[in-house]
């Protein structure tokens, strides 16, 4: 049997969510969302969860026979998981809200969108589980949302930067030489997207890039990388394309840098560099630790 007390144990210990007492993030993010619905979140996650913000968030029944692997608690990712699981299930997630970041080739995002009421009730009702973990998983040295992306691309690491919480966030690595054109291909087959989204100037030779999965739009930490030598910054988003004050003051600043950098700027979509590490490193350490199925829920379309 596969315990769920045994299971959060191991992701706890794995990601010292306990170490971090509040993510920086989504202890501002998640009563923002609800708040204006008037939904009494807290009634619907675990108590310690209400407060760190990481690890167990709503608990099932004990026994656990699939794991399922995602990144964003979209409406068809907890469709799917409630659809396809049995009682006891887990998902496993990297955010515990929806972030609907937007298409640089398309509509522009709303931000964070709260998890629907109807699909939480479901959830609790079919007695499944949800676990997520944010910032520790972003900053974590062995697996993590970064760590998973240098070593999708045989990289070397020899430094980390971004400060964010309890650990740095960013890596900068060495590659093996190769250009911004046969990079964004290669990037493209790893994350399986049709187009990413480019900024700054083209190289011929690149050795050494920067990592920071997400929300990369940090005009000072490409500047910061820039200074260490790196060639090409990859990351989730180049720009911020909220649809809101934030998010257009945002776009001016990465707008007024751009003219300029001397980098390689690569966006693969905030989603599909975060969910790399499910399709990889989670899925392979889940199937290590536990004897359960594993279920992959990517996103249809990971520019949104």
């Amino acid at each position: 049997m596969n315990s769920l007390i045994k299971i959060k144990s191991e992701l706890d210990s794995l990601f010292r969510v306990m170490e971090l007492e509040k993510d920086p993030g989504f202890s501002k993010f998640k009563p923002m969302v609800y708040e204006p619905i008037k939904l009494q979140w807290e009634n619907y996650f675990e108590e310690d969860f209400s407060r760190r913000f990481n690890g167990l968030m709503i608990r099932g029944a004990e026994e656990v026979s699939t794991v399922f692997l995602a990144v964003f608690p979209t409406d068809e990712v907890l469709e799917r998981f409630i659809q396809e699981s049995r009682e006891g299930d887990l998902l496993f997630m990297h955010h515990p809200l929806f972030m609907e970041c937007g298409d640089p080739r398309g509509n522009w995002g709303r931000g964070f969108v709260p998890i629907r009421e109807d699909l939480l009730q479901r959830i609790i009702n079919k007695r499944l589980s949800v676990y997520t973990c944010h910032a520790p998983m972003d900053y974590n040295e062995y697996i993590g949302t970064n760590m998973a992306i240098a070593e999708e691309l045989d990289a070397t690491i020899i430094d980390r930067f971004v400060p964010y919480a309890n650990g740095m966030a960013g890596l900068i690595c060495e590659i093996n030489q190769t250009n911004t054109k046969q990079l964004i291909e290669k990037l493209q087959k790893i994350f399986e997207i049709p187009y990413v989204d480019f900024e700054g100037r083209e190289h011929q030779e690149i050795q050494k890039i920067a990592v920071v999965a997400g929300c990369g739009d940090m005009v000072d930490e490409m500047k910061n990388a820039s200074s260490m030598g790196v060639q090409a910054y990859i990351t989730g988003e180049i720009h911020c394309h909220i649809d809101n004050e934030y998010g257009r003051y945002k776009y001016n600043m990465m707008r007024d840098y751009i003219k300029e950098t001397s980098l390689s700027l690569i966006g693969v979509s905030h989603s599909a560099s975060e969910y790399l590490v499910m399709r990889t490193q989670m899925k392979s350490w889940f199937s290590r630790n536990f004897p359960v199925n594993i279920c992959l829920l990517p996103q249809h379309k990971w520019w949104l």
